[in-house]
């Protein structure tokens, strides 16, 4: 059945254009079969004004042909294809990636658009340029993007001077053998790639960092120096005598400091990818590199199993690779809520204080989220779109 399937074809020929149409078509089809359905269930009124008119019904035999199963209502969370949820109430890219599957757009399309997108908004001051800027006040990103069925990644970190991150991210799966570049050579290769220079400190980015000049450098993520780097500035150099503390990841940071955007998208076919897009810990290190462009820690795509992506304190939740855990926790069967808690609660373990929270989705179109209880941090806000919700929808958990 055509658009049924989003087998890869050469960009920009006839059978392309024409798979793309269908694949728009089938996101529509199933909407509306399914917008049917629900009506049907409102009562015999309904269903039989629905069976006169003959074509809602044959909408949603489109949608069961496509989709396989109809959830129940009542479930923790419908289960319907194709699927988009991303981290944080980021409605805009929630709303851009829904379009692209609408237009006919492939999920990895969907991924870059609409992470790119947060990259343009500056999501929470925590994504694209002009936020969280490092020791030295300057703004660096961190991308990456996963085909589920080829298990490609193409990943960008410490890039400089581009704003594009995720596309960067893109042309490394296409133009490279490679997985992840880093530093002042990945802004080269974006150079290469036709993405401009452009400054991405802002007025704002240079406020936040004159402030916390005047506040000696607090918070900052120095320890073991002298001078005391919970009073100081530096420079610091490093103590003979090595002492361990517990890490005070909540109290020391904002649980605001890193709203990474980690997107998941699944289409009608079951194909999965997902993708990342941060400019990281704000104050770090020169040169630090967090989780959200790590295979498996920031987000992990697998067509054969579902997809995860992980928002939070990545120092320490890149040490349990949680988007890959979840994955593999929904192979088993694990209900994507499940596996998403399960992912918490073993960093728990290590971490109790740990800022952080993980989104889950399989190849049904089930999802579910989860996330660490702080002070501060009780509920955690994420964007669903899929064709039994009638706009991207903003839905809560409550931390464990």
């Amino acid at each position: 059945m055509p658009g049924c399937g989003q087998r890869r074809a050469r960009p920009g020929t006839a059978r392309t254009a024409r798979r793309q149409r269908g694949h728009g078509r089938a996101v529509r089809a199933c909407a509306a079969g399914l917008e049917a359905a629900e009506r049907s269930r409102a009562g015999p009124g309904r269903a039989a004004m629905a069976a006169g008119r003959g074509g809602d019904w044959q909408g949603v035999t489109v949608a069961l042909l496509f989709l396989g199963v109809l959830t129940p209502a009542g479930a923790a969370s419908a289960a319907a294809l194709p699927v988009v949820i991303n981290t944080w109430a980021f409605r805009t890219a929630a709303e851009t990636a829904w379009r692209v599957l609408e237009s006919g757009g492939s999920e990895l399309d969907a991924i870059e658009r609409g992470c790119g997108q947060c990259e343009i908004d500056q999501c929470d001051g925590s994504v694209g340029y002009g936020g969280s800027p490092d020791e030295s006040g300057e703004t660096t990103l961190d991308a990456m993007i996963m085909d589920g069925n080829t298990m490609e990644v193409g990943a960008v970190a410490d890039l400089r001077r581009v704003k594009n991150a995720i596309g960067v991210a893109r042309k490394v799966i296409e133009y490279t053998k490679h997985t992840l570049l880093v530093g002042e050579s990945a802004s080269l290769f974006a150079v290469k790639m036709g993405f401009p220079y452009e400054d991405l400190t802002t007025q704002k980015s240079l406020s936040l960092y004159s402030e916390w000049l005047n506040q000696s450098c607090q918070p900052n993520y120095w320890k073991n120096v002298v001078p005391d780097s919970s009073k100081s500035c530096g420079p610091y150099k490093r103590r003979e005598e090595v002492t361990y503390k517990e890490e005070q990841t909540s109290s020391q940071r904002s649980v605001h400091n890193h709203d990474t955007i980690g997107m998941v998208v699944i289409g009608v076919s079951g194909t999965v990818a997902s993708g990342t897009s941060t400019n990281g810990a704000i104050h770090k290190l020169p040169g630090r590199v967090g989780d959200s462009p790590i295979a498996g820690a920031g987000s992990y795509a697998d067509s054969t199993a579902g997809g995860a992506a992980a928002t939070g304190d990545g120092d320490i939740m890149m040490r349990f690779l949680p988007s890959y855990q979840a994955v593999e926790y929904m192979r088993m069967g694990t209900d994507p809520t499940v596996a998403c808690q399960k992912v918490i609660s073993r960093i728990q373990k290590y971490a109790p204080k740990f800022f952080g929270a993980i989104i889950c989705a399989n190849t049904t179109g089930s999802y579910g989220a989860a996330c660490n209880k702080i002070p501060g941090f009780t509920q955690f806000h994420f964007m669903v779109s899929n064709p039994l919700l009638s706009r991207p929808t903003e839905q809560v958990v409550d931390c464990i």
